[in-house]
């Protein structure tokens, strides 16, 4: 069984203070994709930033406290990109792949549009632009998995108020729509709903109100497979009994 494990911790040193270094030692993850580590990697000296029996790779925002993303592995990977070669991917630290043998795994932090209309033209380009690269992993002989804070929800299933949520940023008609056509169009696979449609199955809660406590969550983090991943996951879980950050980890064991 393969485990990969997907987070956004919101700031990587604030969610090891709230022990999600700790927790991660007993999960056995073979891979493990950090979104928002908000840390440059000179920053990060404590040897809890390299978990023991992991190869651990960052790709850091040029601006310090934002973005960045991180990936651990168990097995070495052959090789490491970090780069797309476009804006806001690059200098953003959004992108981080790694290539193993017939497999490759992605972080990936997809940009936010919620703050303002710039953010949304932002969000809205990288959409655009990130489309024509999905179809082309597809053509490498390899399979994938993405794990990835989408900052999208999909369907009414994936957000407690999805009824008055339709204007808004990351469950707008066209967002939505986006993530049809890799679904539909493409060939890609979310991996977590694939396996489950059990409702209330939220990744992120506003830090508003008492959103956590309702659960008035949002499902924003899950992993998409290329087709030949299809049907692989056997097992599924969103991990809450700690909360390390305003999202929390998404598990899925894959018989790889």
């Amino acid at each position: 069984m393969y485990r990969a494990i997907t987070c956004n911790t919101n700031g990587i040193r604030a969610a090891n203070r709230k022990g999600f270094f700790e927790w991660l030692a007993t999960q056995d993850a073979d891979v493990v994709c950090i979104q928002e580590t908000k840390a440059q990697e000179h920053q990060l000296v404590d040897d809890v930033f390299r978990p023991e029996g992991y190869h651990c790779y960052y790709n850091d925002a040029e601006r310090k406290g934002y973005s960045g993303t991180a990936l651990f592995a168990k097995q070495k990977p052959q090789s490491i990109e970090v780069k797309v070669g476009w804006e806001p991917v690059d200098s953003e630290g959004r992108y981080l792949r790694a290539d193993f043998e017939g497999l490759s795994v992605i972080s990936l932090y997809v940009p936010s549009g919620s703050s303002n209309e710039a953010a949304q033209a932002r969000k809205d380009v990288f959409m655009e632009r990130f489309t024509p690269h999905l179809k082309s992993l597809l053509s490498e002989d390899r399979e994938f998995i993405i794990c990835a804070d989408w900052n999208t929800c999909h369907q009414n299933i994936d957000l407690k108020n999805w009824r008055n949520n339709q204007k808004n940023s990351g469950f707008m008609p066209y967002e939505r729509e986006w993530l049809t056509h890799l679904y539909e169009e493409q060939g890609w696979v979310d991996a977590f709903r694939e396996f489950t449609s059990e409702p209330e199955q939220y990744t992120w809660w506003s830090n508003r109100g008492q959103a956590w406590a309702n659960n008035t969550g949002w499902r924003l983090d899950y992993m998409l497979v290329s087709p030949g991943l299809s049907g692989r996951a056997r097992e599924v879980a969103v991990y809450k009994e700690t909360r390390f950050s305003d999202h929390a980890p998404v598990i899925i064991d894959f018989e790889i």
